[in-house]
């Protein structure tokens, strides 16, 4: 294969495409599938010719053992059988010990070849192998095709001096894509919207609703338990309090959802207060049969009794050590952490030490929000230790008062609390298998939280450039390679993001670390972020300049591993 321009490569992986479509016509997939479908078999082929491909090239680079900007890259020759090593850094090592999924950064020979566009000029980083400097980015159709220290020729050139270039930013913590926050989320850096906070819909519907709506970024999710319980009448109640209704009858639901591509459980026992500690183990069972990870939004966050919080950690560890399932916990600082943070990160570890598969999430805001009607909001000046002067309904200038607060309940207006300290977010950031997740999509009417604009840009603006609490590398770790090392065991379509290396997705994201940063406020979360300059979505510029390309729309299904 050494050697093998584009042209061939293509034809060579239509080749096998084919031939998986056709081994595997006995699947019987629904009709709204079918799109979702044949790029899944796409990914599959793909999968098969490049890595075979990849195992036989040399590399183009190795990593500096620097992460500082001043650090100078060495070549390897094309004789060289040297290969990247994997980061020492803890938080890029903690979730898997397998090596970069790719093993070489030049699928073609830059000799004589004109990529379609070429990334110049950039300090390129790639969390996953410690890569860190300047190189040059060649890129053909969806995929990176070489990345190298020699000048590229390309039809198209976005000249990167003086910016990063970095994996594109994927939100494990999302919403479902709207047609409208979709593209705050661009100026934001991301490029895979992902909702493990549960699709709400059947997967079949999910899918032909968003692909009909044709996003610009990438979508998928984790099946959602409570829809389930509400589509089969169960709604927040005690299944024994439900005649006709099982735990089986749940989680088979789960397996339908994950075999048409889900890749997650969702759960959320503090609002579906019906969810027992059985339940939830028996959806662990399913998440470990398929590889996917068991996401819970834990069972309290309460701060006046932080022995509740105490305990819903360690319900989510019982769960991952009883069933061997990846768990992965939800905002952590507002659920299981909150006041407690140093507390519950050693809660965790401990179990980590033993063996159990966890991670968590964390968005970097001192206010957490949810709807005013909602249980969590029920005794919450005895429960949170907080008063009405610390809500502020989401898209409003004031704080709430005690005589508006039963018309915003009956309202149920997305409300935000002011419970939680900047000590949280700092502890919670430097936990090394910690993630960064926004909880959140803008939608027009503008009453949501400032995070689902801003929270990648603050994470880089305030935590890495102003509080130095994480340096830039392992910040994007946490927004690249962490989650796609998280999914990428059961979804070769994350595996092939969150990593600038030949041969994965050219999802990319370019910005300038001096500047960027969070403009999204309580009062106005409808403002762009300021500093990324350019988002490319499977090789498409969907930013470019600063500016959204609103014409350009490539985002595809992120799925489970279909066999």
């Amino acid at each position: 294969f050494t050697g093998v321009p584009p042209t061939g490569l293509r034809r060579l992986l239509a080749f096998i495409v084919v031939s998986v479509e056709d081994q595997n016509n006995e699947l019987e997939v629904p009709s709204s599938k079918s799109v979702s479908r044949r790029r899944l078999m796409i990914a599959l082929g793909f999968g098969a010719a490049n890595l075979a491909l990849l195992r036989k090239l040399p590399k183009v680079f190795k990593s500096s053992s620097s992460s500082s900007s001043s650090s100078s890259p060495v070549a390897v020759s094309a004789s060289s059988t040297t290969t990247i090593p994997a980061s020492t850094s803890s938080s890029t090592t903690l979730i898997s010990d397998l090596p970069p999924v790719f093993d070489a950064n030049s699928v073609v020979d830059p000799q004589g070849h004109t990529f379609e566009l070429v990334i110049s000029g950039g300090r390129v980083i790639d969390p996953e192998s410690g890569f860190d400097g300047r190189a040059e980015i060649g890129i053909d159709g969806d995929l990176i095709t070489h990345i190298g220290f020699e000048s590229l020729n390309g039809i198209k050139t976005i000249e990167a001096s003086g910016l990063v270039v970095s994996p594109g930013f994927i939100d494990l913590l999302s919403y479902p894509p709207n047609g409208y926050g979709d593209w705050y989320k661009v100026a934001d850096g991301v490029t895979s919207n992902l909702c493990l906070h549960g699709i709400d819909y059947p997967m079949d519907n999910f899918l032909s609703r968003y692909e009909s709506a044709n996003p610009p970024i990438n979508f998928g999710g984790a099946t959602d338990q409570y829809a389930h319980r509400r589509d089969l009448g169960a709604g927040i109640e005690f299944l024994s309090k439900v005649p006709g209704v099982s735990i089986e009858d749940l989680t088979g639901l789960a397996d339908q959802d994950i075999q048409l591509g889900a890749i997650g459980i969702h759960q959320q026992p503090e609002y579906t207060s019906g969810v027992t500690e059985e339940e939830l183990m028996a959806h662990g069972v399913v998440a470990a049969k398929y590889g996917v990870p068991l996401c819970l939004h834990l069972r309290s966050g309460e701060t006046t009794d932080p022995s509740k919080q105490e305990d819903a950690v360690a319900e989510a560890i019982a769960v991952a050590e009883e069933t061997g399932c990846r768990v992965h916990i939800e905002h952590l600082n507002s659920t299981g952490g909150t006041g407690r943070m140093a507390e519950a990160i050693e809660q965790i570890n401990d179990a980590r030490s033993r063996g159990s598969l966890i991670t968590a999430c964390t968005y970097p805001y001192t206010s957490w929000a949810t709807y005013a009607a909602t249980s969590r909001f029920n005794d919450f000046e005895e429960k949170f230790g907080i008063t009405y002067e610390d809500l502020q309904v989401l898209g409003t200038s004031t704080r709430v008062t005690e005589a508006e607060w039963p018309a915003i309940r009956s309202s149920n207006l997305l409300t935000a609390a002011f419970a939680m300290s900047e000590e949280d977010i700092t502890t919670a950031l430097k936990a090394p298998w910690m993630m960064i997740g926004s909880d959140s999509i803008l939608e027009q009417q503008h009453n949501n939280h400032p995070r689902c604009s801003g929270t990648f840009s603050r994470v880089l603006g305030r935590y890495v450039r102003e509080k130095e609490t994480l340096t830039l590398v392992d910040a994007l770790s946490r927004m690249t390679s962490l989650p796609s090392q998280l999914l990428g065991e059961c979804s070769f379509d994350m595996a092939r993001r969150g990593r600038l290396q030949g041969g994965a997705v050219a999802d990319i994201t370019i910005f300038d670390e001096e500047s960027i940063i969070d403009n999204a406020d309580i009062e106005n979360p409808a403002q762009e972020s300021t500093g990324v300059s350019h988002v490319l979505v499977s090789g498409q510029v969907v930013r470019s300049n600063g500016t959204n390309n609103r014409d350009i729309r490539p985002g595809t299904p992120i799925l489970r591993n279909l066999s």
